[in-house]
């Protein structure tokens, strides 16, 4: 049983860029006055994530601490696995470049760490750090709050005179992390593609061939992003989104991109805990 809160632990909620730990964030701003905000930077996020951390910040009235690994970067640690790429099975990336950056920061402390997994995705409930000294809480869970509850609570919190929101990223992208993240639908590399065509060249690269097996390491489960990126094949791929689409709508009569991406995404793969709250 996890000990009664008190002021001899640490409160610390760990941000993802994503809708459900923002969510939280403002959730608990008054509850927990006390409260660590963290966000384990990989230097390969999208710069909408960086702006929407930058006006949560504003409202929560204090800082984001951004925590990095020290002295090796996801370029440094791709050399030395000779270009094997991350994947859903090697996740090597969210343990060295997330997790690790995190459980430093607390070090020995006894401290709550606060996760965003809502009511509706019971399923998610797991945590990133086996340590004795770190417990997970879940408020969302405790609270009864759900997905759209989650979105009001962005919609309904004001800076500057706007809505939070959403992050922009979220018109062609289920979940935030890194802007090459394994996790991505093909739809979704497609809006890479046609939303920061730099950065979809940057994966591209990051494809290689193994010169001593002839393995090809590719992002994408069967497909390079180069063959992905072919007009004929953008094409395809959202036209079979679209025909999804249409079908959820029917359904269901919510058909809005950003539900869909983000219902898929839940259902189907539902990522690293501390990369896409």
């Amino acid at each position: 049983m996890a000990p009664e809160i008190d002021r001899n632990w640490r409160h610390i909620l760990a941000l993802s860029g994503g809708k459900d730990s923002s969510a939280l964030a403002v959730y608990m701003k008054t509850r927990i006055p006390e409260m660590e905000y963290v966000f384990c930077d990989t230097d390969k996020e999208l710069d909408e994530t960086y702006e929407y951390l930058n006006r949560l910040e504003v409202y929560l009235e204090r800082k984001i601490v951004r925590l990095k690994t020290e002295g090796m970067g996801f370029d440094d640690l791709l050399k030395m696995r000779r270009g094997f790429l991350p994947s859903p099975q090697m996740r090597w990336c969210t343990e060295y470049l997330k997790i690790k950056p995190y459980e430093k920061y607390i070090g020995d402390d006894n401290v709550f760490s606060y996760v965003g997994i809502r009511a509706d995705e019971m399923h998610r409930k797991r945590y990133i750090s086996t340590k004795p000294n770190i417990i997970a809480k879940y408020p969302f869970i405790e609270k009864g709050i759900r997905r759209k509850d989650v979105i009001d609570i962005l919609n309904t919190t004001f800076v500057g005179g706007k809505p939070i929101g959403l992050p922009n990223y979220y018109d062609w992208r289920s979940r935030s992390g890194c802007y090459f993240c394994f996790y991505q639908q093909r739809r979704e590399w497609v809006g890479l593609l046609e939303n920061h065509p730099d950065l979809f060249q940057k994966a591209m690269e990051y494809e290689k061939q193994d010169p001593e097996t002839g393995e090809h390491y590719s992002w994408v489960q069967g497909e390079s992003l180069v063959q992905l990126s072919t007009p004929e094949r953008v094409a395809q791929i959202k036209r079979e989104f679209d025909e999804r689409t249409a079908r959820q709508t029917e359904q269901t009569g919510d058909g809005s991109l950003r539900d869909i991406f983000s219902s898929e995404a839940e259902e189907q793969s539902p990522g690293c805990t501390i990369c896409h709250l």
